[in-house]
Parts: structure tokens; C-alpha cells; sequence
């Protein structure tokens, strides 16, 4: 099906979405922070079809990794994931850049829901 990059700080989320998207048949790939992410992105040349990021992560969160990997793969899809208010008000200002947010905690079939969605669009 697609290919995937995950990108949480927090092991067990970035495990279980992993997991759940693989089991729905995408091929996943995983990174621990925004620059991780960044890096991988360049060596895929963007060849992604999704990534899927939290947005506060240390070293370089999510919207950093967002604007400067759309700068260089404007063609990237990217959803965002967050347990925070706040965050999700800067990912607002993203828009056009990023497909939306998945507001944490979230279950299987919502992540699986709104991976296809974004695939879709």
C-alpha cells in the first residue's frame, strides 16, 4: 500500500501506530524526533507518502520538521498528531502545508481512518 514515516518521541505511541498502520498493510518506517524525521525524509529524497508526526518533540518538533521539509519536498503529505491544545492552534498555521491533526489519544480504527483520508486526498 503506501509508505509511512512515524514520528513520535514517545516510544509506545510511535509502536502502536506503527504496528496498527502496518497491520493495515503500509509499509512503516520510524523516527524519534523531528530531526530524525528530516533526516530520513532527505535520504528517501521524499519519497514518502505520509508522515505522520507528533508536533512537540524535542531537538525539533513537528511544525519545524513540517515547514522545512515541505520547503525542500513540496509535493509531501503530512498529518500531524497532538494531546495538546495549544499545539494544535500553531499547526493552524500550517495549513495548505499539512492535512490536519489527529488529536491524541487515539484509537486503531481512528488512525487507520485518518491515514486513509489523507492518502485519499
Amino acid at each position: 500500500m503506501a509508505r509511512l514515516l512515524i514520528v513520535d518521541d514517545d516510544l509506545s505511541v510511535r509502536t502502536f501506530t506503527a504496528r496498527a498502520l502496518a497491520d493495515a498493510g503500509h509499509s512503516v518506517e520510524m523516527a524519534e524526533d523531528g530531526a530524525d524525521a528530516l533526516d530520513k525524509i532527505r535520504q528517501a529524497a521524499g519519497a514518502f507518502d505520509l508522515v505522520l508526526s507528533d508536533i512537540r518533540m524535542p531537538a525539533m518538533d513537528g511544525i519545524e520538521m513540517a515547514r522545512t521539509a515541505s520547503k525542500t519536498f513540496p509535493g509531501l503529505r503530512l498529518l500531524l498528531m497532538t494531546g495538546f491544545a495549544d499545539q494544535r492552534e500553531r499547526a493552524a498555521e500550517l495549513d495548505g502545508t499539512v492535512l490536519g491533526v489527529v488529536h491524541k489519544p487515539f484509537t486503531l480504527a481512528e488512525i487507520r481512518d485518518r491515514v486513509g483520508k489523507a492518502l485519499a486526498a
